[in-house]
């Protein structure tokens, strides 16, 4: 187990929000497991958690999604690179870390969750924006190529702490914690108007993209 994941437990380096959406992105294609170093995420227990500079490994993911249960191909086949922007530059809807970040911060940062469009979505609207720039200054990342990824995902969660993670690490001392300040967030964002079109334009007018 340590001589597969020994990149990500003792990288060499890490990578920047800057680095990775540039023109000459380092992440590779192919499929592997990706770590995620902090140097601060408010409320986050850091105890037991690998460390590298000071910063604190909170979070581990794969690309692809692990196959389904027939052993079917994953339905999405993107690899690392797609994964890791999506992460960086996207939405809360389409990254469970991004979620998990601004419901986390969503007082250091004065943003909310809130339905967007249709209304099926969930996002923080322009908190999007403010939220990357926090990840400019606040989260790194490493990697390595992996045929199955999901595998070494698994050792990892049962390995190290992983506070950040919510599947399959549900013996984590923060995943009720975690669990229920996301479920909050997505509760109170019911209950307010859906942001769409001018709405939406204006929600997002006046924030300096990252």
């Amino acid at each position: 187990m340590i001589s597969r994941t020994a990149q990500l437990l003792k990288p060499d380096r890490l990578w920047s929000r800057q680095e990775v959406l540039s023109g000459r992105c380092p992440v590779p294609r192919e499929p592997g497991i990706y770590a995620w170093y902090f140097r601060n995420v408010p409320s986050v227990p850091t105890d037991g958690c690998v460390t590298y500079e000071q910063m604190a490994l909170l979070y581990a993911g794969i690309a692809p999604m692990a196959p389904t249960r027939n052993w079917r191909p994953p339905s999405s086949r993107r690899g690392l690179f797609h994964r890791i922007r999506d992460h960086f530059q996207r939405n809360a809807d389409c990254s469970t870390l991004r979620l998990t970040l601004g419901c986390l911060l969503s007082q250091t940062l004065s943003i909310s969750l809130r339905r967007v469009g249709s209304g099926r979505q969930l996002t923080f609207a322009s908190g999007e924006y403010v939220l990357s720039e926090w990840m400019d200054q606040n989260a790194f990342v490493t990697w390595i190529v992996h045929p199955e990824p999901w595998a070494l995902e698994e050792e990892l969660i049962r390995m190290v702490s992983l506070p950040l993670n919510l599947d399959r690490n549900g013996a984590h001392p923060f995943h009720t914690a975690l669990s229920a300040i996301r479920r909050d967030a997505k509760e109170r964002a019911r209950y307010l108007p859906v942001l769409r079109g001018p709405e939406l334009v204006k929600e997002v007018a006046g924030v300096i993209l990252p």
